[in-house]
């Protein structure tokens, strides 16, 4: 069999009521998925950790535009995508062009791109699927000169990801019996709505244990903000929104110093929207840096999707001119840097007052200075999903 190579990595509204029902079809199982890979990762992964589920369902999508019989199923049931390809076309039609925002304030890029060897054919219905519904380029590659084939990847990657991930696929991870490659790269940066001022961070303690601490870098506001103390989860959540879109982060901080692993048993309650109240809020959230590397076949095996990886793979709608393909591996490097600002850039601060003739709201602290996890949406879907819980 031939071996196919799916490469994924990040950085940092349907109108018709039709395309409605695809959206919350999508988000349902968006949000399904999310927590699923989030437990796989926990079984190896004690620590921080950044990753995209969505970014894997992109390029497996693409993927499963090609494959067929019980290799298609399974990749459907183990996403949770739409149950047709029909619906999952509808999405990604639609919510793709989406990820294409780029301005001072909020950038959004999604990009596919399909490396085939020489002399291997696409078949004509998935190249303009690929094209016309995921907006992914075709590109030929020799390879067989492994490290100059590698080399053109990693840098395509870069370069649609700002130059954060580098490095994403190795030479010799390349041999002559690979014969396609796809790749989805997701870039994100935004600032917060609501800055944090440089000067008003400091060093706090952050109490890795209840009997282990360490000094870290915390940024401090007091303002206006999304918040909401679930009483049966005894956890807090704070939710930042970032300008020029509908997109935010969300931090899940439990009550109890060591109180996440509790909570990250119940991974698929705290992607629901929470019942969100505007109120006076004196945060305190650590500035860091996470950067993850993740080999994503084990996890997917995991969730169902076997035959993909085997001589079972029934992939015989991705290429005219090879018929006996089969996925290999997929990986993914992830990348996240919260700053005051939110990005690397810097921004006015934007301030939300309270109208003075109100009675002043409640007031409420989100001190995160125990471990938390955190995610960031896009119209409800999840784009990443990570957690901070060993401060560097």
């Amino acid at each position: 069999m031939r071996a196919v190579i799916l490469l994924v990595s990040f950085y940092g509204a349907l109108s018709q009521p039709v395309e409605n029902e695809v959206l919350k079809e999508f988000v349902n199982g968006n949000h399904k998925f999310t927590a699923a890979v989030y437990k796989e990762i926990l079984k190896n992964e004690k620590g921080n950790f950044i990753a995209s589920p969505f970014s894997v369902e992109t390029v497996l999508a693409l993927t499963n535009e090609g494959a067929k019989g019980d290799t298609s199923s399974e990749l459907i049931t183990g996403l949770s995508l739409p149950k047709t390809k029909d619906n999952i076309q509808k999405f990604f039609k639609t919510f793709l062009p989406k990820l294409k925002k780029s301005d001072e304030e909020l950038k959004i890029l999604s990009a596919n791109k399909i490396y085939v060897k020489e002399g291997v054919k696409l078949e004509n219905d998935f190249k303009s699927i690929a094209t016309s519904i995921y907006n992914s380029g075709v590109s030929d590659v020799d390879f067989k000169n492994k490290v100059e084939a590698a080399e053109t990847i990693n840098n395509w990657v870069e370069d649609n990801t700002n130059h954060k991930i580098k490095n994403l696929i190795d030479p010799d991870t390349l041999d002559k019996d690979t014969s396609m490659i796809l790749v989805n790269a997701l870039y994100f940066s935004g600032k917060w709505a609501s800055e944090f001022q440089s000067y008003s961070t400091y060093k706090k303690k952050f109490f890795k244990t209840k009997d282990e601490t360490v000094d870290i870098d915390t940024m401090y506001q007091s303002e206006y903000l999304s918040y909401y103390e679930n009483p049966a989860l005894n956890t807090k959540f704070l939710k930042l929104d970032y300008r020029g879109a509908d997109v935010s982060m969300t931090f899940v901080l439990p009550n109890a110093v060591d109180g996440l692993a509790t909570l990250e048993e119940n991974v698929e309650q705290l992607l629901v929207t929470q019942p969100l109240i505007k109120a006076i809020i004196e945060v305190e959230i650590p500035k860091f840096v996470t950067e993850t590397s993740i080999k994503f076949k084990p996890i997917l095996q995991d969730l169902g999707i076997q035959k993909l990886f085997t001589d079972e793979a029934d992939l015989t709608g991705l290429s005219s001119s090879d018929k006996n393909l089969l996925v290999s591996d997929v990986v993914q490097k992830a990348f996240i840097n919260v700053t005051e600002t939110g990005t690397e850039a810097a921004a006015a601060t934007a301030v939300h007052g309270v109208p003075s003739s109100l009675p002043p709201p409640p007031k409420y602290s989100f001190k995160a200075d125990h471990p938390f996890l955190y995610f960031i949406k896009y119209n409800g879907i999840v784009l990443f999903v990570g957690r901070y819980a060993t401060p560097s």
